[in-house]
């Protein structure tokens, strides 16, 4: 095989598996390529090329190498062996293996997380920014998929924004139980700019003020409503929270403690469902993103 046809035949696998590495090397030292070893030593190597087409990671452990912090588990400050650290015993006989156990979370809480549905953009105010006839059809089918599920839900927890109020009203109407999900209104969860966005973006530009004040208020929630479970709580819980795009998009980079300013990266379709898993250990897991699967194609929006 002649040298130009083997250089092809290198640069057309380039960074295909360490087989290939190993035979071509084989090759070269046997003088497959026209050239005795004493004549390649003095050269530029020509696997130089086939180095550098080569992922970061080595043919050995065939995984990248790790980037990062590793995973905070005391990341909601609700760790139990890091609350009992430095306490004192109130008894000689007490045992702090057992005064821990005893402290330890032990259900799972399962948070819903709902964008509003579509709305009345050209209101003046919050209160004209009422849903339209295509958003009240979005919250219906967002019911009806919370229905489907067959999940017991606890409570619904709502921005006081027109918009999610209208929307977690609809949804309650579907909700299995009697009397019904408790609806719980919260200023915490309204619509703001919690952190400026990585990369920028050119349409969308608040005031230093409103990233200062928006992300206070916006980080308090989620202080408030994404942690693990209390040890108070013997089961499993389904909590909703209807709110609005960039307060869930936050969430979610903070919960799986990716870089918050990454929240403006991720789209959201109008009632779509957003779940996240909260393990007794401290453990996060996106179930999923923005579903709106349920939804016919015609019915999807983004506003």
């Amino acid at each position: 095989m002649s040298y130009r046809k083997t250089l092809k035949l290198i640069c057309g696998f380039a960074g295909g598996s360490a087989v290939l590495f190993a035979a071509v090397t084989a090759a070269d030292s046997r003088g497959y390529f026209g050239e005795q070893r004493g004549e390649a030593a003095g050269r530029w190597s020509r696997f130089t090329v086939l180095q550098a087409a080569q992922p970061a990671w080595t043919p050995a452990s065939h995984t990248p190498t790790p980037t990062g912090h590793a995973w905070d588990f005391n990341w909601d400050k609700r760790d139990p062996s890091a609350l009992t650290n430095g306490k004192k015993k109130e008894s000689a006989t007490e045992d702090p293996s057992s005064e821990q156990d005893n402290g330890k979370p032990k259900a799972t809480r399962n948070i819903l997380l709902i964008r509003h549905s579509q709305y009345n953009l050209s209101g003046n105010n919050d209160k004209e920014r009422i849903l339209t006839p295509l958003g009240r059809e979005q919250a219906e089918l967002t019911g009806q998929r919370l229905a489907a599920l067959g999940l017991k839900y606890d409570v619904l927890i709502h921005s006081s924004m027109t918009r999610a109020t209208e929307t977690a009203n609809i949804i309650s109407k579907h909700l299995p139980g009697s009397p019904g999900v408790d609806l719980v209104s919260c200023d915490l969860l309204r619509e703001g700019a919690p952190i400026e966005p990585v990369p920028p973006v050119t349409h969308w530009k608040p005031d230093a003020v409103q990233y200062h004040e928006d992300g206070a208020r916006i980080e308090a929630a989620f202080r408030r409503y994404i942690h693990r479970a209390d040890p108070t709580q013997k089961e499993d819980s389904y909590e909703i929270i209807v709110c609005h795009a960039n307060v869930i998009r936050y969430f979610v980079c903070r919960a799986l403690q990716f870089p918050p300013e990454g929240w403006l990266r991720m789209g959201l379709n109008n009632g779509s469902i957003t779940w996240l898993t909260i393990r007794p250990s401290g453990r996060v897991a996106l179930r999923t993103m923005g579903d709106s699967g349920f939804m016919p194609p015609d019915k999807l929006t983004r506003t």
